[in-house]
């Protein structure tokens, strides 16, 4: 008996609810709960560090072009010299001797010239008379051509023992730095050995080490150099990658020249080489839950922190990911969007937020 009057007790309520409705009474249904990511604008590059050392693009091993004792070295490492400046001298003893001696035989051949042209005008005078044969006469046309071609050898002799005077003294082949000196006044030097390394100052690079598994860091990377002794930053071009990798620490030698080097950037200075990939502009990573799209492009709701209000936003997507999408234009730092449950919002809609993590590239 007591369940069947609580039966009619809940049926009786239920039917007087009804009959407040009738009477025009409207029960309000609450504001959906949000939830909300503030967005965070930060660039979407990566960047990665190396250091490295500044070296001269090109270093010059100077030496003579001829051996013999060295006389006098006249710079020192980090000497500045610029291009015909004498860098050191040979002993020109024997190259002086040289030298006389092919003068003297230059003037030997020439006196030689001289007696075969005699030879040779009596020689024509003699067969047109008639006192000497035809051969005799050709007999002296070669002597006199044979004494001629001596004559040239023999001042070809003296212009290369000129020379090799002149390649006694050696000078710097550009303007730049002494980086090293290979030999001291007094030693025997062969030609071609190295006596001064001059590093040209023209053009200055840095150079890294790149371990093997960082190659792929070099594609399309924007780099730029920044000295450990005073903080300048400038703007650096790949120019040379080692064809194959150090034996012992298995890296790359990479070169990165510095266009705009000034002063301040000194050989053997260290620096940091920075390698950034990606666009410098700032972009949003938002949740793939947080776009909607119905044909008319993507679209996120953006909450009015004033009024809880909602506002449709188109915006450009850069890329998708497996659960983000990379906003790079319609949304403002610091702003909240919906994350949850776009496709059942509706533009001006009042909403009651509940925050949860940022929209962001972190």
């Amino acid at each position: 008996m007591k369940t069947k009057a609580g039966r009619w007790i809940a049926v009786l309520a239920a039917a007087g609810a009804l009959a407040a409705c009738s009477d025009g009474q409207v029960v309000e249904q609450p504001d959906p709960v949000v939830r909300v990511a503030t967005v965070e604008l930060a660039p979407l590059a990566q960047t990665r560090t190396y250091t490295g050392t500044i070296v001269p693009r090109i270093e010059v091993a100077e030496a003579f072009r001829v051996d013999g004792k060295l006389a006098a070295r006249l710079v020192d490492v980090g000497d500045r010299v610029s291009e015909g400046q004498v860098l050191a001298r040979l002993d020109t003893a024997d190259l002086e001797l040289q030298l006389r001696q092919r003068q003297a035989e230059m003037a030997a051949a020439r006196a030689n010239l001289a007696t075969a042209e005699a030879d040779l005008a009596r020689a024509r005078q003699l067969f047109e008379r008639g006192h000497v044969t035809e051969a005799t006469r050709d007999a002296r046309r070669l002597a006199f051509e044979e004494a001629r071609s001596r004559l040239e050898q023999a001042e070809r002799a003296v212009a290369l023992a000129a020379n090799r005077m002149d390649y006694a003294v050696l000078r710097a082949s550009a303007d730049g730095a002494v980086s090293a000196v290979m030999a001291e006044a007094g030693q025997v030097v062969a030609a071609g050995q190295t006596v001064v390394n001059l590093a040209r100052l023209d053009e200055k690079e840095i150079e890294v080490a790149l371990p093997e598994g960082r190659l792929a860091d070099l594609e399309g990377a924007r780099a730029q150099v920044e000295l450990w002794a005073n903080g300048a930053r400038f703007a650096a071009q790949l120019r040379q990658v080692a064809p194959e990798a150090d034996p012992a620490s298995r890296t790359y030698r990479v070169r990165f020249s510095i266009p705009q080097a000034d002063e301040t950037v000194r050989l053997g200075m260290t620096a940091t080489l920075s390698l950034t990939k990606g666009a410098p502009d700032p972009v949003a990573r938002i949740p793939m839950t947080a776009l909607l799209d119905d044909g008319r492009g993507p679209v996120v709701f953006v909450v009015d922190p004033a009024s809880s209000t909602l506002e449709r936003r188109p915006v450009v997507v850069e890329a998708y990911r497996s659960e983000e999408a990379i906003v790079s234009a319609g949304l403002k730092e610091g702003e909240e969007i919906v994350t949850l449950g776009v496709q059942k919002l509706e533009d001006g809609a009042q909403v009651r937020v509940a925050r949860t993590r940022t929209a962001s590239t972190r």
